[in-house]
């Protein structure tokens, strides 16, 4: 059996043995939204499980946004131009915005790397920084969660009076998906936090995996730890692997979360039509001329078919992400 795999910028042809079961995983069909400024103004004005967005913002003096870093194709521009209107008009002055870059433990954005997330105009209207995992100090504590973890959060946003977060729902090798409370925990948390939210405690548990929310200890940890910080409002996109906006979800950290993650999972979710033993998964991208990844997968590979219950797992999450670079990645799934 050939296979084209989408490997560097040629492709790469791959024969395997016909008596295996095979199969690429992609997308399933979703169109684009076609008017995405406008999707986006009507879930502000209808949120889930939330009052809109400017009776929030009404008599706040100041807010806290938290966004991605370079890392994470969010279309911030496109979300923050609809989003600090908003605002504004409720009667926060453009000085009384603070856009928090939730780096976790990765290094601070640059200067062109900011611009790129956001435009230049909100680059060099508001006040952007990043954050620092590493530097206590800038953070407060607010004790421990169920499992033991040390709440250490950034003061930026703790004391702002408006929390927001702007963020990207994807397949999570560990986390079940990205996006809603992941901004805060672990993405605005001090190492002294993420090393053991991070550490074999929940990464090594039978239920911390791509897809899986019920039962997963990385995503409830967190979930609780993004509550006890506080958030008033999310705004989360669902990006296809051009980077547009298959939909926007809005309101409440937990149930806006949720009904993103449904739709997210009717789009990247698979399955497999006879039980196996064992699935392997091969991913493959390429790279733009800096060496940049173009793409990430999870922990699939080399998982069992049966999970601890005894239940056969048919579910099979594509755990990828379509990066900046625009990077097209694949996975087989190879029965032996």
């Amino acid at each position: 059996m050939r296979v084209r795999l989408e490997y560097g910028r040629q492709g790469l042809d791959v024969e395997l043995p016909d008596d295996h079961a095979v199969q690429v995983l992609s997308y399933k069909d979703a169109h684009p939204l076609p008017h995405p400024l406008g999707e986006l103004g009507r879930l502000l004005a209808d949120p889930i499980a939330s009052p809109p967005l400017h009776e929030l913002a009404a008599g706040k003096n100041n807010a806290c946004i938290l966004i991605c870093d370079i890392t994470r194709p969010v279309p911030n521009e496109l979300i923050l131009d609809v989003v600090l209107p908003r605002l504004h008009s409720a009667g926060i002055a453009k000085k009384d915005v603070t856009i928090l870059i939730a780096t976790g433990l990765h290094r601070p954005s640059t200067h062109g790397e900011i611009v790129e997330m956001v435009g230049a105009k909100i680059a060099s209207t508001y006040r952007i920084e990043n954050h620092f995992g590493t530097h206590r100090d800038e953070h407060d504590y607010l004790g421990e969660s169920p499992r033991g973890v040390p709440i250490w959060i950034d003061r930026r946003y703790l004391q702002a009076e408006l929390k927001l977060t702007i963020g990207l729902i994807e397949p999570h090798f560990m986390a079940g998906y990205s996006g809603g409370r992941k901004l805060i925990c672990p993405g605005i948390a001090a190492l002294e936090t993420i090393r053991v939210w991070h550490g074999p405690q929940f990464l090594e548990h039978p239920l911390a995996g791509a897809g899986h929310l019920d039962g997963n200890p990385v995503h409830e940890e967190n979930t609780w730890i993004a509550r006890r910080a506080g958030c008033d409002f999310i705004v989360n996109a669902i990006i296809d692997s051009e980077h547009r906006p298959l939909q926007f979800v809005a309101g409440d950290m937990e149930q806006a979360f949720l009904a993103g993650s449904e739709y997210v999972s009717s789009v990247v979710t698979a399955t497999i039509d006879q039980p196996v033993t064992r699935y392997d998964v091969l991913s493959v991208g390429q790279r733009d001329g800096g060496g940049r990844r173009g793409g990430q997968t999870g922990r699939n590979g080399r998982r069992r078919g049966w999970d601890e219950r005894g239940n056969w797992q048919r579910r099979v999450c594509q755990s990828v992400r379509p990066t900046r670079y625009r990077g097209r990645l694949h996975g087989l799934v190879v029965e032996r």
